[in-house]
């Protein structure tokens, strides 16, 4: 678990009412301070990192996803271990674009600076966090898109954080940003994978061998629920009798019946 008992609730809705309303007044300000990586991390990386996974967590659990009168429900294990490890790999991910904002500074006749980049991607990264609140409902998750305003923020904190020339500091956030999404479309298929492999063991406890399977709940109009753990079961069966592993019922008893 991580200790959050000593951050400052109320200097991160300042600093993140700032950094949303005025950037051009407030990254000034961020290049000026002498907070430690850690502390940033702590009293702020974590506490909106974690919004978004939460938010989709119990969204996910009270709502379900849907579209076109079908609805899923992913089961509790599932939701849980998905939502830790976006956490992780959110985390994750601040560090490696920090790395790929340093190294890109010089190119853009900038300046490296480890501190510097993190508070760059930490800070600039606020919005696209705060926009993780939509999942609570998942049918509102397209005004996740509002979280692209963090692409405005590092361009306004390129200049006075990484001493990167106004003209050039267009150029630069728009590879940061490329070097972004692919990083994202790098961790969200570890993140299916890795959440499959968390699911596995309860899943093969409750009698599933199948470690990519889907486990939950599809509501289909007209129809009802469909408890797709039970629908695997009875999928697998079925394969077992076509392959011989379990002999089929005896026609004759049928008849007797």
């Amino acid at each position: 678990m991580v200790d959050l008992s000593g951050v400052d609730h109320k200097s991160i809705v300042e600093r993140a009412k700032a950094i949303i309303l005025t950037p051009k007044d407030e990254w000034p300000r961020i290049a000026t301070e002498t907070t430690s990586q850690g502390d940033i991390l702590k009293g702020y990386v974590l506490p909106l990192a974690a919004i978004g996974p939460v938010a989709a967590f119990i969204g996910g659990q009270v709502f379900g996803y849907g579209a076109l009168g079908f609805s899923y429900r992913p089961s509790l294990v599932f939701s849980l271990s998905s939502a830790l490890i976006s956490f992780a790999l959110a985390i994750v991910g601040v560090f490696v674009l920090t790395f790929i904002a340093d190294f890109l500074a010089p190119k853009f006749q900038g300046e490296s600076n480890r501190a510097q980049a993190f508070k760059l991607v930490a800070y600039g990264s606020t919005a696209s966090w705060l926009a993780g609140v939509f999942g609570l409902i998942p049918s509102l998750g397209f005004f996740g898109l509002l979280g692209l305003y963090s692409i405005y923020l590092i361009y306004i904190g390129a200049t006075p954080l990484m001493k990167v020339p106004a003209e050039k500091a267009g150029g630069y956030t728009a590879v940061t940003i490329v070097c972004a999404i692919v990083l994202a479309l790098i961790v969200a298929p570890i993140t299916a994978a890795v959440t499959g492999l968390l699911t596995a063991g309860p899943m093969m406890a409750a009698g599933s061998t199948d470690s990519g399977e889907v486990s939950g709940t599809v509501t289909v109009p007209g129809i009802g629920s469909i408890d797709l753990d039970n629908a695997q079961e009875s999928t697998k069966r079925m394969e077992d009798v076509a392959n011989g592993k379990v002999p089929p019922i005896d026609i004759a008893k049928i008849q007797a019946l």
